[in-house]
């Protein structure tokens, strides 16, 4: 018997082997195909995370308030940086899958146990305002210089 014919269990064994690979193969790569295709009727719930902080909460806000005060304003901040004691940030995040429907981002720095700065996306931009006092002051000086 001549050595390259081949015949018998051993050819039927690697062509059993060989169309196992190639539908194992083909199944992967239908199902790679998949991922992307977003099913119809699949119901995907909005997550919100992190601190829910309004304009009317951050407007509160004023310089030379505690920790405390701010905490009791704002609430606990979702991130309390650990190489910088003086800063907070409060952010909310709200996703539908995995896309980002809003963001909004809040950053608080104090001074010691005094705040001195509001960053974000709900600070107005004359933060801190002026009290009506010192305002009043003001005007009076330059009418009485003018």
């Amino acid at each position: 018997m001549p050595a390259g014919n081949t015949t018998g269990k051993s050819a039927l064994q690697s062509r059993s082997r060989l169309n196992l690979s190639l539908s194992l193969l083909l199944s992967l790569t239908a199902l790679g195909a998949c991922s992307g295709i977003g099913f119809p009727g699949v119901y995907r719930i909005n997550v919100e995370q992190g601190n829910i902080v309004d304009k009317e909460m951050v407007d509160q806000l004023k310089p030379q308030m505690t920790r405390r005060q701010v905490r009791f304003v704002l609430g606990t901040p979702i991130i309390e940086d650990t190489f910088n004691a003086d800063r907070w940030d409060y952010v909310h995040v709200v996703r539908l899958g995995n896309e980002n429907l809003s963001r909004s981002q809040l950053t608080v720095v104090f001074e010691g146990d005094v705040l001195i700065d509001v960053q974000g996306d709900l600070v107005s931009e004359n933060w801190p305002e002026k009290d009506a006092e010192a305002e009043g002051s003001y005007r009076e000086a330059a009418e009485t210089d003018g």
